[in-house]
């Protein structure tokens, strides 16, 4: 339950000492991942002339990334962000930057394309794990820290709802090669502003990590329940987005995806915002599955939508919920590990994350054709609910 003492406000956290400068930069670089997807598989179509081949291309990306990131935040655990993510921010604008060159023009080799599709995903700079390992070393208060982690989920839900919409655009007004070059570039300046801030390069010389560190397999183990709901809520809501394409367009209204979309992302801010305004009585690991049973419940229900405006008022409701179990997971994520293993521990909650989405996104589509659609609501929640279930009852056992 909420408790009446409110946190300290944004404010507070925005003028911590080195904050602003720290947080703009990654800010900047992470961008880059919200113009890069749609900025890839429209300039990737546009080269081979086949939506097949440019999926393929964007899935080895995707696969490369993913199961990469643990080990390239074990790099920076190890190592501090300002030696390792400048040489994979330029290892991964560089590979950008020849993907739009080579699909400037119709005709590039698909084989070659994918090839450096899947190179860049190995190199991809996990700004958003080091972001959040940053705000423990910047706010070690905790009402602090929590209202950091709601502001930072909040703009890197708005990023990805304004990218796609930079990256389309740019793709109408000159090429979709282009878009694709403004993400090398984006990535690369934040990277580098972020890895030259003061704070970093003064953090990274003070504090020198264990040799050892933890193993991936015992992270992965201590976080099970931040890493089972992220999976859970990925797997949640790229199901949901799928049926809300087969909705709308069986209500004759296709375009209506991306109004209810933005009402998932409006309602994912304003709760995400107020979720980091109070100081909550619930320690982290009782409140996650509770929150994360909201989007779930309510999703369930939103197939009986009798009309359009009426789902996108169960998405808004919905998306009131996704900010905050992402940020409390996080939260979580940082009680329970040690300052030397932050980075690998929030890379494990985001690849679980987007484990969950792809696993989502290739099971709604069946679904979608074998199921009634009413039906298929509940169906895409059962994951979600399930580890909602399963961490409360373990927790409330324990």
């Amino acid at each position: 339950m909420p408790s009446p003492t409110r946190a300290p406000s944004y404010a507070a956290v925005l003028l911590t000492p080195h904050v602003r400068r720290v947080f703009t930069a990654a800010l900047l670089g992470r961008l880059s991942y919200g113009t890069v997807f749609l900025s890839l598989i429209l300039a990737l179509a546009h080269a081979t002339g086949s939506y097949t081949q440019a999926g393929t291309a964007l899935a080895l990306n995707g696969a490369a990334s993913s199961l990469l990131s643990p080990l390239r935040a074990k790099l920076i655990d190890r190592h501090g962000p300002h030696r390792t993510l400048p040489p994979m921010a330029v290892a991964y604008s560089g590979l950008l930057a020849a993907i739009s060159a080579l699909t400037w023009h119709p005709g590039a080799p698909a084989a070659l394309l994918s090839a450096l599709a899947c190179a860049a995903g190995a190199c991809a700079p996990p700004l958003g794990p080091v972001m959040r390992t940053l705000w423990s070393d910047l706010l070690p208060d905790r009402p602090l820290l929590q209202r950091a982690y709601s502001l930072d989920t909040v703009a890197e839900e708005l990023l990805f709802v304004t990218g796609p919409l930079l990256a389309g655009l740019a793709a109408a007004l000159t090429t979709p090669a282009l878009g694709v070059a403004a993400s090398a570039a984006l990535v690369l300046a934040g990277t580098l502003a972020l890895t030259t801030s003061p704070f970093v390069r003064d953090r990274d010389r003070t504090r020198a990590a264990p040799a050892g560190g933890r193993a991936g397999t015992r992270i992965a183990a201590t976080l099970w329940r931040p890493i089972a709901v992220a999976a859970g809520l990925g797997a949640c809501l790229s199901a949901f987005t799928l049926l809300l394409v087969v909705f709308t367009a069986r209500h004759h209204q296709p375009s209506a995806v991306a109004w209810i979309e933005a009402a998932l992302a409006a309602g994912s801010a304003a709760g995400g915002l107020a979720h980091g305004t109070i100081t909550w009585r619930l320690p982290a690991q009782m409140r996650l599955p509770l929150l994360a049973a909201g989007p779930g419940l309510i999703t369930a229900t939103a197939g009986l939508a009798p009309s359009v405006p009426w789902l996108a008022l169960a998405a808004g409701a919905a998306g009131v919920f996704v900010a905050p179990v992402l940020t409390t997971a996080y939260l979580l994520t940082d009680e329970l590990t040690a300052p030397h293993d932050r980075t690998r521990a929030g890379a494990w909650v985001n690849a679980a994350f987007n484990a969950g989405s792809a696993a989502g996104t290739a099971a709604a589509g069946p679904l979608a054709d074998t199921v009634p659609l009413p039906l298929c609501f509940p169906l895409a929640t059962v994951p979600l609910l399930t580890v909602a279930a399963v961490t409360a009852l373990r927790r409330t056992t324990r």
